[in-house]
């Protein structure tokens, strides 16, 4: 698998022939301004909650790439009321075959409303499981004992916010990780805004005295995992 960073929450896994981008949010991120929104490819785009900056560049990239948008029930139909053409919409325990993946949208604990206004149902986070592999991205939550359910999918990795103040900081993802039972995490959710900028080396210097590795892709950047 391939993954590219594309700041804040949004990043893309190339996997079994597609290409599945969560979180998409760029055009509004300053730290992303050397990303063309219409260069990135997407065959699907996984949404884990309705806030501004995790839909920002979601209809446009669907409308071009003609990419399904998987979220919540809400969420699916709010693209769809939006002229998007192929949405798939779950809700929190509830999974769906995606391609030669099984996506499953799982608890976070955060809040959730559409840049409109409009109700953004229960925030979540996904797991995929797929022909190489299985992995998660939590999109925006809390620490939750839930997190240990999900050692039964033999994750490969996982993608944690570690930015704190809205969202887990890094000791809580690292005690996230272990209830996982996963070695390597991706960090999303961090040093985008003031409040949650961190000190990245402290970041990687904690998770590996816990014997955990974090991985903190620069922007851009395309890693094998």
């Amino acid at each position: 698998m391939k993954l590219t960073y594309y700041g804040h929450s949004c990043l893309s896994v190339n996997a079994s022939g597609h290409d599945l981008l969560f979180d998409p949010f760029i055009a509004g991120n300053p730290l992303a301004s050397n990303i063309d929104p219409e260069r990135i490819p997407a065959t699907e785009i996984l949404i884990t909650h309705g806030h501004g900056d995790h839909v920002g560049d979601a209809e446009a990239i669907a409308k071009r790439t003609n990419a399904t948008v998987v979220s919540n029930y809400e969420i699916a139909g709010w693209f769809s009321a939006k002229g998007v053409r192929s949405t798939l919409g779950l809700n929190i325990g509830g999974s769906a075959q995606v391609g030669p993946f099984r996506v499953k949208y799982v608890t976070a604990i955060h809040s959730s409303q559409l840049p409109d206004g409009a109700y953004g149902g229960n925030p979540g986070g996904f797991v995929v499981s797929g022909p190489e592999g299985n992995f998660h991205h939590a999109g925006d939550t809390a620490l939750t004992m839930d997190m240990q359910l999900l050692k039964a999918f033999g994750l490969r990795f996982a993608c944690l916010p570690i930015g704190d103040h809205f969202t887990m900081g890094v000791q809580d993802a690292i005690a996230a990780a272990q209830l996982m039972g996963v070695e390597n995490v991706v960090g999303i959710h961090y040093n985008t805004f003031p409040p949650i900028t961190i000190d990245t080396k402290a970041a990687i210097a904690a998770f590996a005295e816990a014997g955990l590795r974090l991985l903190l892709p620069a922007i851009g950047e395309t890693i094998e995992i």
